[in-house]
């Protein structure tokens, strides 16, 4: 068994450029591009609450199934990619979350809906990925 200890991680070429190879080894990609930049799991319903998050500084409640995720580390620029997840009740199958075009490197805006209607949930889950600044 062979293990490895560091407290940082820098490309030999470019600092925050590290490739890894595939399991296959026929394919590689950039560390950094793979990493979920952000991501948070909170309450939906009643005083908003996260249950565990990274790099997300703090939530807002905008109104029912209307939030505000805030960033604790700038993204380089507003075209990340927002992944969501969540549960309202097993019996409802209209139900959706998603993140709207209000973005900026700081915060996202985020809804969740059932039938067409803005609803609080109370499992909401997002990860977010792109470049940080």
């Amino acid at each position: 068994m062979s293990e490895i200890k560091v407290d940082t991680l820098t490309g030999k070429t470019t600092a925050g450029d590290i490739t890894v190879t595939s399991e296959g080894g026929a394919a590689t990609m950039q560390l950094q591009q793979g990493l979920a930049k952000m991501w948070v799991n909170f309450n939906g319903t009643g005083t908003i609450a996260s249950r565990d998050s990274l790099s997300i500084s703090s939530l807002d409640d905008n109104g029912t199934g209307d939030y505000t995720l805030n960033f604790s580390n700038n993204m380089g620029n507003a075209n990340y990619s927002v992944v969501c997840g969540g549960i309202l009740n097993r019996q409802v199958s209209t139900s959706r979350l998603e993140a709207t075009n209000v973005r900026t490197t700081t915060q996202c805006q985020v809804y969740s809906s059932n039938s067409g209607t803005l609803t609080d949930f109370p499992y909401m889950e997002f990860a977010i990925h792109g470049d940080l600044s």
